[in-house]
């Protein structure tokens, strides 16, 4: 059974920035100057109904634009959509969270 990649659109800057989640590759990519650079948010379920989210990495040229924002947002939201509990082993996503103190985040991380 396929999972095809669902995709976000946000718009930043007049330009927009599609997020898509590859379910199979457990990965949230953003995809850079056409398809040749990707951002990434890696993840791995270590339970039925929990998910670590890894790691995250922005291209050097791409740094300090936002663009990691975009990828722990995602990853955030679909850990609540999916009624999931998060281990946040990359230090991205904790300082996202800290700085985004949505409640329904707190909900869904093991502290």
């Amino acid at each position: 059974m396929a999972q095809a990649a669902q995709v976000n659109v946000l718009e930043v800057n007049n330009s927009s920035i599609q997020v898509e989640h590859d379910k199979k590759r457990r990965q949230f990519v953003i995809r850079l100057n056409g398809s040749h650079d990707r951002a990434v948010l890696l993840y791995e379920y270590v339970g039925k109904k929990t998910v670590d989210l890894q790691h995250t990495e922005v291209p050097d040229a791409y740094r300090g634009r936002g663009i990691a924002k975009h990828l722990a947002k995602a990853a955030m939201d679909f850990v609540v959509e999916e009624d999931l509990k998060a281990h946040l082993t990359c230090w991205y996503i904790q300082k996202y969270v800290k700085e985004n103190p949505q409640p329904q985040y707190f909900e869904h991380i093991y502290q």
